[in-house]
């Protein structure tokens, strides 16, 4: 049986084209998506996470890998399932 935690962490390819498209539809900036996640977190968690301009950017442009708690924060800023914003 594998740890939650292990997978929590293991790191995943986010589709970074997926994720610029989403926020664009929704006319916003980096920093408005940041701002959702960090939203988003508090209202599911009562703990607000979110993260740097820095890595949205590196995943957007590289498609920089990055842990899957990292994803949930992203898809929940987004309002949509990780799955979605998922390399295939």
């Amino acid at each position: 049986m594998s740890d939650p935690l292990d997978d929590n962490t293991r790191r995943v390819a986010p589709d970074g084209l997926a994720i610029r498209r989403r926020r664009h539809e929704r006319g916003w900036g980096p920093r408005d998506l940041i701002r959702a996640i960090g939203d988003a977190s508090t209202r599911s968690s009562g703990v607000r996470e979110t993260i740097t301009p820095n890595l949205l950017a590196g995943i957007e442009e590289q498609g920089e890998a990055i842990p899957y708690t990292t994803l949930c924060l992203l898809a929940g800023g987004l309002d949509c399932d990780p799955v979605d914003i998922l390399r295939d």
